[in-house]
């Protein structure tokens, strides 16, 4: 597949040297597999396998050679007979491209066993973590969003890579066999790619022309072009002075170049700076603004076979520091072909997230530097159980064009147009509400903290508490959550958000203090913020209200054990100074037994009835007050004491 010259691996397994015939015949084949000649390497390989000879490092081989042209049906059958005849020398690499390769069959089943195997085997790779085993509930959930077509200028060659251009589109092809004999390249037996341009909108009879002053010997494909067509970015093979230059390993690496229109005709090519002789840089992608190149390399720090860089594109021209987009977008496999919306959408091609087979479609919103938002599978009918890869869109139309060797099309790799019918959904975001509390005391609590904790630890929002001790803070539905309540003196306390639908949710949240501050005398009532013991006229049993309040109050010494306090009881001024004397003790006495029948000790209480000698108002005896301006005399107090 002609696509797969831009996909990036480096893997090196030894067979025996030279020698007889067979080993002379293995070392080209190993030279071929090295320079990734695919092709000859296969039928190298294959005619040693004919001859009776067959080893773990020969099947691991031809099996890769396949997997990487995209022949998921050989590589399949290779990768089978590897792990029946040599399974205790097989890595865990070998699992997962047989996986893949069966997915791309449709065997599901096989696949995700193979899936369940890689994982037991490896400890920290991220593919063995994205694994899930209701991967294609979540692809399906996502399906059904877009209306495709052949696109009309497909030949019986190879035509992939689109980018937007004025009213047309730019796109690779090796439609042109002008060349074949001399120009033959060797990865898949394809002929070299050239870049062409075609007015997709043209009413009269149009046909694609190869773009002047762009096209070279060898290999040019995947483009993007500055908002205003002006300046061109596209890759090439590594190709200096009218040759190519190969690296250390003796590969011809690919660079991206950028070209700028003038007076009509691209010119002033450039070898971007961060381009290398020793790795590849590909497939560039730019932002809205033009001021954020992405691209797809296996330089240095590179997480897998290729991964998603960017850098910037500074005022005059010149570029940053390539920046890699961490683990949650690269994998240990391949990511690749990525596209920029102006939303800051991320689309781009992988094997490495779950997916139908082959390399699928995903997208990411890139809006959070830190990359960490969902990836979410395009699902069918763009992504299939073959290689789907260079997807565009216009966000302002909803139209688009994508890549795919599936069956049915006109040649090898076929361009597909398409409709969005339904928006995909980036971020599923959970609306949390509630309110802070003393746990004790029930007082709600004004400018409480609440955070919402990833499972990373990292905190990803925030919010505080306002006048009545409310919170309204959103989470990520994607993934499960840490909502955490913080206030200066209380102990924090936490709740465990799983992953969900949705939903909006209430959680309110009652905080423990850290300590109690009080001194001998105080009165716990107002330093808990409890509300008045209050008992009915003529009355000293526990009221329900009471009851609420003392129950704080047996908390608050549940939770301090050195906490002694003495219950003091009143009386309003009605009746005579003596009853009331005797009814405040009753009153203080009924609140200590309560207490003791909770069980707090008796140690610990002390109560004492004050009568009438402590109103708290002006309704003294012989002053007219209301039956409510009595009930504020008539009460409990408890007092600390130790």
């Amino acid at each position: 597949m002609s696509k797969s010259i831009f996909v990036f691996i480096s893997f090196y397994l030894f067979l025996p040297s030279p020698g007889s015939a067979q080993d002379q015949l293995i070392s080209r084949g190993n030279t071929k597999y090295e320079e990734y000649s695919f092709s000859p390497a296969i039928d190298i390989y294959k005619r040693v396998i004919d001859k009776g000879f067959v080893s773990a490092e020969l099947l691991q081989k031809l099996g890769n050679a396949y997997y990487f042209n995209s022949n998921y049906t050989e590589a399949a059958k290779v990768y089978d007979r590897l792990i029946r005849e040599y399974d205790k020398e097989v890595g865990p690499e070998y699992l997962f491209r047989y996986s893949q390769s069966l997915k791309s069959l449709g065997d599901y089943e096989n696949s995700d066993l193979m899936m369940a195997r890689f994982t037991e085997v490896t400890s920290d790779d991220k593919r063995a973590a994205n694994f899930k085993s209701d991967y294609k509930a979540e692809i399906k959930k996502n399906s059904g969003r877009y209306t495709i077509a052949p696109f009309e200028y497909n030949s019986v060659y190879a035509e992939f890579a689109p980018a937007l251009y004025k009213q047309g589109l730019i796109f690779s092809s090796d439609r042109d066999t002008g060349n074949l004999a001399k120009y033959r390249h060797t990865w898949n037996s394809s002929d070299f790619l050239d870049l062409y341009k075609v007015n997709v909108d043209s009413l009269s009879q149009n046909k694609p022309v190869k773009i002047d002053n762009i096209n070279s010997r060898l290999h040019e494909s995947t483009s993007v072009l500055s908002s205003d067509d002006s300046t061109l970015y596209f890759t090439r093979n590594n190709f200096r002075d009218g040759k190519y230059v190969r690296d250390g390993s003796g590969m011809v690496r690919l660079k991206i170049f950028r070209a700028r229109l003038v007076d009509g005709q691209w010119s002033e090519l450039e070898d971007l700076p961060f381009n290398s002789d020793a790795y590849s840089v590909a497939h560039p992608a730019l932002s809205g603004d033009g001021k954020t190149l992405y691209f797809v390399s296996d330089m240095p720090g590179t997480l897998g076979q290729s991964d998603i860089y960017k850098i910037q594109v500074l005022d005059d021209g010149t570029f940053g520091k390539p920046e890699n987009l961490g683990p949650s977008i690269n994998t240990e496999a391949r990511e690749t072909f990525p596209y920029i919306t102006r939303k800051n959408i991320l689309y781009f091609s992988s094997d490495g997230h779950p997916g139908l087979g082959g390399l699928d479609i995903f997208a990411t919103s890139v809006q959070d530097e830190n990359h960490k938002g969902p990836i979410l599978n395009v699902g069918e009918p763009v992504n299939s159980k073959w290689d789907d890869f260079t997807f565009i869109f216009a966000e302002e139309s909803r139209k688009g064009y994508f890549a795919s060797n599936r069956q049915g099309g006109v040649g090898g790799d076929d361009i597909y147009s398409f409709l969005e019918t339904k928006a995909l959904i980036f971020e599923c975001v959970q609306p949390v509400s509630g309110t802070v509390r003393d746990k004790i005391s029930n007082e709600i609590l004004v400018g409480a903290t609440i955070k919402i904790i990833n499972e990373a630890n990292e905190e990803v929002r925030s919010a505080i508490t306002d006048e009545k001790g409310h919170y309204e803070v959103a989470c990520d539905c994607g993934q499960g959550n840490f909502v955490r309540a913080l206030m200066e003196g209380y102990v924090p306390s936490e709740e465990y958000l799983e992953k969900s639908d949705g939903k909006p949710r209430i959680m309110d949240f009652y905080l423990e203090r850290e300590t109690v501050t009080a001194g001998f005398g105080d009165d716990l009532a107002k330093l808990l913020q409890l509300s008045t013991i209050y008992f009915n006229y003529n009355k000293f049993d526990i009221r329900p209200d009471a009851e609420i309040e003392i129950q704080k109050v047996i908390a608050a010494m549940d939770k301090f054990p050195s906490l002694n306090i003495k219950a003091n009881s009143h009386t309003d001024s009605r009746g005579s100074d003596q009853y009331n004397l005797y009814l405040s003790q009753k009153r203080a006495e009924s609140t200590v037994a309560y207490m003791v029948s909770k069980g707090i000790n008796a140690a610990r209480l002390q109560q004492e009835g004050f009568g009438e000698t402590r109103l708290v108002n002006q309704c003294e005896n012989g002053v007219k007050c209301s039956n409510e301006e009595h009930e504020l005399n008539r009460r409990s107090e408890f007092l600390i004491i130790e």
